[in-house]
């Protein structure tokens, strides 16, 4: 269980004040098995062309580099990738994960069997560049609003069952996570408002069915679902594509009584802006859903590639006197 929750019949309640959920990426047997479906897709039946090309004694050596600036995520990923497919590849880090890379920089460096390099380059690749590229993405929100106390923080749009190393790269870039699904937070959306007939009702029946086992959250339109949400006395109320006068009106009536979170309509030409109503959070599903890859290429050390494939009966008598 995670440091900043409490626990009430086996049910975890989010304190607020703090991020909703906060925690380590812990490489287990579910990134494990995420990582070996994507060799197999990838890989198939076997790599053709590696095992026609390459001769299985082959030794090669390789090194990453980051093609444009941004920020390092997903290190442990592409080291797994390559313990996966051959634990006799060697992979040495370069830099640390979250830090900003510059153009050129060599992050990683690769010793091991070719074949085995050439096999788990481009899943350990699509890993390193989606994630530094959603990290990046965050990154760049965060800078943006630094000047208020607004914290970037993701949505449920996410990729299916690449939601927990997405959520993992929103907070390498210095974003924290909004609930991981639909199990560990009441986000009282409209359409829920809607079928129960207001904001009070729903409110209600959540507490009805939860008691306090959850923190609250709820969806508002307009000024009128803003000062009804803070009568229910929830533990948040988001403020749902709402023009900058609207919502700073609402976080005026708000006055601190609840946390305030900005929703739709988000970009980062707007996020500052938005920042400096006074709203505590915002929320961004192009954090994930369409961020752009950072670009990582993997090289060939040609050198020392050959120089571990020099075997003694390729050396010259007298050393080439």
């Amino acid at each position: 269980m995670e440091a900043n929750s409490v626990q009430h019949n086996g049910i975890s309640k989010k304190k607020t004040s703090e991020p909703l959920v906060e925690h380590l990426l812990v490489m287990d047997d579910d990134i494990r098995f995420l990582i070996k479906k994507a060799l197999d897709e990838d890989k198939g039946g076997g790599d053709v062309t590696t095992i026609a090309t390459v001769s299985p004694g082959k030794q090669g050596s390789a090194k990453v580099v980051c093609k444009q600036t941004g920020v390092l995520c997903g290190s442990q990923i592409f080291i797994e990738v390559f313990k996966l497919v051959d634990e006799r590849v060697k992979v040495n880090c370069w830099a640390k994960e979250g830090q900003t890379l510059a153009a050129g920089r060599t992050v990683f460096t690769l010793d091991g069997p070719m074949g085995s390099l050439l096999t788990g380059e481009r899943v350990a690749l699509n890993y390193l560049c989606y994630l530094s590229g959603i990290a990046t993405t965050t990154s760049e929100h965060v800078k943006a609003v630094r000047h208020t106390k607004a914290r970037i923080t993701d949505t449920r749009k996410t990729t299916p069952l690449l939601r927990r190393l997405e959520k993992y790269a929103v907070r390498v870039g210095g974003g924290v996570n909004h609930r991981l699904g639909l199990y560990d937070m009441v986000l009282i959306k409209d359409n829920h408002i809607d079928s129960c007939g207001s904001i009070t009702k729903a409110v209600i029946a959540a507490r009805k069915r939860w008691g306090n086992s959850f923190a609250i959250e709820v969806e508002t339109r307009n000024l009128g679902e803003v000062r009804e949400a803070i009568q229910a006395n929830v533990e948040r109320i988001m403020l749902d594509n709402m023009d900058l006068d609207t919502m700073a009106e609402a976080v005026r009536l708000i006055d601190g009584r609840v946390e305030t979170e900005a929703s739709g309509g988000v970009s980062l030409n707007t996020v500052s802006f938005i920042a400096e109503t006074g709203v505590d959070y915002i929320s961004i599903g192009g954090l994930t859903h369409s961020t752009k890859w950072l670009d990582f290429s993997m090289i060939l050390d040609k050198e020392r590639t050959k120089s571990k494939n020099i075997r003694v009966e390729d050396i010259p008598e007298n050393g080439g006197q």
